[in-house]
């Protein structure tokens, strides 16, 4: 990929990600079709009755949507209190237990919400082994640090932009052409999620951020940003995270139905 792989070739953690399965691969060519999973987010028990919150239903359900289409999946996974956790022992073990059962890409989050401190949520991040790409919300405190971290342990980054301040922010952070991929992220509520989203495309194309870019949306944003995505060739992901509803509004049975449901608005099916 270009822009990418000769940091790639001189970075002797990302050199790690280059030697697993192809089928892992994290760098994608670019703005293909990617269907991500977004499994559980920070939903809380209850909030869909398939909703997967240990590992075991984390990667079964994983297992579920690779067969439905989906070629990576992200998760937000829980210690044994059900608390979502950053620590390494919590991360590794479900991604490789994710990873197993689905054979495909998995990641996780950073989100602030999980370790407040920067500093503490840099540090869990530096002791990762195994998931092969992470999200980073740039509109949080610390988010460079925490890129950072990733990069050094050898995991994929996905820069996480919710407005166009973000876009700015990832100019500054150094990490523009070291990312594996750019989240567009539309938050709800947001009175035109697909002009949103094409707005902050459209400033991502000013920057020359040269790596792909997935579009999503959660809530009511979800079928309208992901309408757009397919018109304009970006990545997609869908999942209980985003949203319950299937595009005509019905509830989803499962993750597996809403990534039925986006394989086939993508063509995939």
């Amino acid at each position: 990929m270009a822009g990418l792989e000769p940091l790639a070739a001189t970075h002797a953690g990302l050199a790690r990600a280059d030697e697993r399965p192809a089928e892992l691969s994290v760098w994608p060519g670019r703005f293909t079709t990617m269907l991500k999973a977004a499994l559980n987010g920070d939903r809380p028990p209850g909030s869909h009755p398939r909703l997967p919150l240990t590992a075991a239903a984390l990667a079964a359900d994983a297992a579920s949507c690779a067969g439905a289409g989906a070629s990576a999946v992200h998760i937000h996974p829980r210690d044994g209190d059900g608390r979502e956790s950053l620590a390494a022992e919590v991360i590794d073990e479900t991604v490789r237990a994710v990873r197993s059962a689905a054979g495909v890409a998995v990641g996780v989050s950073t989100g602030a919400w999980i370790e407040p401190d920067p500093g503490r949520r840099a540090e869990a991040v530096a002791a990762w082994r195994e998931p092969d790409m992470a999200s980073v919300n740039l509109s949080e405190a610390g988010a460079a640090d925490v890129m950072a971290a990733l990069w050094e342990a050898g995991i994929g980054i996905e820069a996480g932009i919710w407005s166009l301040d973000d876009v700015e922010r990832l100019a500054d952070s150094g990490f523009a052409t070291r990312l594996v991929r750019v989240l567009v992220e539309i938050r709800h509520p947001s009175p035109d999620p697909a002009a949103n989203a094409l707005a902050i495309d459209q400033a991502l194309d000013r920057l020359r951020a040269d790596v792909p870019r997935l579009h999503h949306g959660e809530e009511e944003a979800t079928w309208p940003v992901l309408r757009q995505a397919v018109s304009l060739g970006r990545d997609i992901r869908i999942g209980l995270e985003d949203t319950l509803l299937l595009p005509d509004g019905s509830r989803a049975r499962s993750n597996a139905d809403l990534v039925t449901a986006a394989a086939r608005l993508a063509g995939l099916r």
